[in-house]
Parts: C-alpha cells; structure tokens; sequence
C-alpha cells in the first residue's frame, strides 16, 4: 500500500520535497497557507525560480501524485517545513511549527510518523512531540512498538538554492529520532530518492548539527568578509589575496560579500547563540561582523556620492545569492532599501533579473524603480554590485566610467 505524505509549507524546501517524494511514487499532499503556491502547483507550476523543480513538479501533478491545499489533511506521514524565524533577542520563533503541529493533531491515531525538516534550535523536535502528548494524552511519541505511539524525528534540510533537486538526491542526510524506531522510518523514507549516507543519531544531536554546519561557514565568511575590510585599508585586493591564500593544501577561505543572508547561514547561528549565550563567543562575533558588512558597503556606496544633488545610484541584485531570486535576510535588499532611505533626493534603481517587480519591502519607497540593466549602468552616478548574477558577470564594465563598489569581485 502506496503511503501517503503530506508535507506542510511549500517553500524553498517543502516543495521541492514534496515533488521529489511524489516523484518516486508516494501520494503527496502539499500544504500552504499561500494560495499563490496552492494554486500554482495545483497548475503544475512552481512559485518561485528554482532549476529543475519545475519539471518534477509539472510530472507529479500530471499523475496526481502530487496536489496541494490549504488544510491539513489525514496522512501516514507528516513533514514539517515551515520557517522558523527570529523571535525576540535572536531565540527562534516556533509559531510556525507550532501551528503546523496544532493542524496535524486532529487526525492523529497512532502509528503515525512525523518529520520536523524546518531547522530549529535544540529541542525543538521533542518540543513538538510534547505539543503532540499534552493535546492527545492517550497517544504516546516515546514507546516504540506501542499501536498508540506516534514517531517524530528530526531531518534538517542541507541543499543549497539553485541546486535543490541535484542536493536532495546526492548529499548526505542526518535524520535524529526521540526513539530509534522513528529514526529508522524516517530513514526508511529518505533512502526512497537520497542515493547518499543517511546518518542516524537522536534528535537533539541532528537540530545541533545543522546549526553548526552553517555556523561553521557564518565563521569563515565573516573571517573574509573582516579580510575585505582589512585589506581595503592597506590597498589589496582582498580577492587576490584570498585566491593566493587558498594556495596552502590546507587553507579554504571562502569569499567576502555585502553580508550573509538566506534563511540558513544569517538565523541558524543565532539560535546556538541564544542556547548557550556565555560559550558562543566565537559564533556570537562572526554573526556581528557579518551583520556588519551592510552598513560598510553603504559607506563606501557614499564616498561616490557625497556633495552630489539627486544622485542616481544602481543597486545590482536583490536576491541573497546568485541566478535564484530567494531574497530571505538578503543584505542586497537591505543596502538597497537603506540607501533608498539615507540619501534625500536620491534615486534607486534596483536590477534584478530573477524578478518582474519589486518585493513588497521596497515597494513604499517611491524613489526605488526596477529595471534593466542597460537602464541602471546609463544613469547611474555610482554602481553597487551587490549579487555576481550571471547577467552581471558578464557584461563589460570597462565601458562605464562611473564609480564601481563591487562586493563580489565580479568586475575585478
């Protein structure tokens, strides 16, 4: 008998699970509380720009194996993967989870298996079992082997946008259970399209584990984004600098950029911080230098204009990372509405090829327009590259005379 999944929130991460699930022959119900995503995968479309899904998509739904609504459903297994933002002092935010939990209870029976995938701090997993038991006191999420218990474990997501459908099937996986059994069905589940290791431990363990897999890398941009800084000061070109480093076998300096952002590498940090706030020293520091970098590379973005009545200025790229156009904690967006908001008279023109229109957070400002490329570069008086889109790597920039602050080094 085919199970049925129903993966709650149809986002960057959902979706693409969802489609890949239906894909190898399970019955997927999406869930999202955006009509604008239930509409368009009931259509067979995808919301938003990602390589590969669309066709994954378009597949599943032609075999009505996949299909998406507003409710929760009954299923046999649940995914969670819904965002867990900021809360108050950088704790995470669990009203999301706590909303899809809220959902699923009602059909719960027992025998069920719930996977939490949205990346959460450390005891989130068993939070949403005990949300389960206090609900449902006849149903239990701690005795394997009982008909009325209902298995949760903890996946966290670890794909990069742009290469989701690639990732999903090649990456390792770490699945943590509040019981062994949960861990071994989940397992069960994931090995139907990962062709990588699926490691299991408990569930603690496997919400720590993503947290310091993205923690590690917040660390080494921050090291070159305070690099940038530094080697502006003594006029290197900091992406020389690094290239030539990264010659030692045993050095990999990753590159400086205008911040970090996604809803990954610039939240999950914070979560260990709020955990353990007296030991995350190291942690704590490279989240502060990288939520730093903005208000730099405004500063620089002002050096060109200062004196200037009415500046025109081109903010090149919106989206946190190149050829996608997921804006979450993007410092391009940020530069670029804050730029909009500290210079009187000025006018933005924001270029960002992976969009038709504004995201509402740039929307109020008036002084903000979207266009192409050619438009921007024409009348601008300085230049921001803010993203290494493709568009923008390859196009001649000796050609402009106007002043440059190229974030990426993509027009070294």
């Amino acid at each position: 008998m085919t199970q049925s999944v129903a993966v709650i929130g149809l986002g960057y991460i959902g979706l693409p699970t969802a489609a890949i699930l239906a894909s190898h022959g399970y019955k997927v119900l999406g869930v999202d509380v955006n009509d604008k995503h239930v509409d368009a995968v009931n259509r067979g479309e995808v919301p938003f720009v990602e390589p590969d899904l669309g066709a994954y998509v378009a597949s599943a739904v032609s075999q009505d194996l996949l299909s998406a609504q507003k409710d929760t459903p009954t299923a046999d297994v649940y995914i969670i993967a819904v965002p867990t933002p900021f809360a108050e002092g950088y704790k995470a935010d669990l009203t999301y989870i706590d909303a899809a939990t809220d959902e699923i209870i009602p059909h719960l029976e027992g025998g069920e298996l719930i996977i939490l995938e949205s990346t959460s701090p450390p005891g989130a997993t068993q939070h949403v079992a005990d949300r389960i038991t206090a609900a449902r006191p006849e149903l239990t999420t701690g005795a394997e082997g009982d008909p009325t218990n209902v298995d949760v474990a903890h996946c966290p997501e670890r794909v990069l946008p742009g290469r989701v459908m690639v990732e999903l099937v090649e990456n390792d996986r770490i699945v943590g259970g509040l019981t062994k059994q949960a861990a071994v069905r989940a397992k069960e589940l994931y090995q139907s399209f990962c062709r990588a290791e699926i490691h299991l431990t408990d569930a603690v363990t496997a919400e720590m584990a993503k947290l310091t897999e993205n923690s590690f890398r917040d660390v080494n941009i921050a090291f070159a984004n305070e690099l940038s800084i530094i080697a502006e000061k003594l006029g290197i070109d900091v992406f020389e600098l690094i290239e030539l480093a990264n010659k030692h076998p045993r050095v990999n300096i990753l590159q400086p950029g205008p911040g970090v952002g996604g809803h990954c590498i610039a939240v999950d940090p914070w979560f260990i911080v709020s955990s353990v706030p007296e030991q995350a020293r190291i942690i704590r520091t490279a989240r502060e230098v990288n939520d730093s970098k903005p208000e730099y590379v405004i500063n620089q973005v002002l050096s060109h204009i200062e004196g200037k009545d009415n500046p025109v200025i081109a903010a090149l790229g919106l989206a946190f990372k190149p050829d996608i156009d997921d804006m979450r904690e993007s410092p391009a967006l940020d530069i670029t509405k804050q730029l909009a908001e500290r210079v009187p008279g000025a006018t933005i023109l924001a270029v960002e090829p992976n969009v038709d229109e504004l995201p509402a957070q740039l929307n109020e400002d008036s002084n903000i327009s979207l266009v192409t490329l050619e438009d921007a570069l024409e009348k601008a008086d300085v230049v921001a590259l803010l993203v290494d889109h493709r568009e923008f790597k390859s196009a001649n920039f000796r050609q402009w005379s106007v002043p440059i602050v190229d974030t990426r080094g993509a027009w070294r």
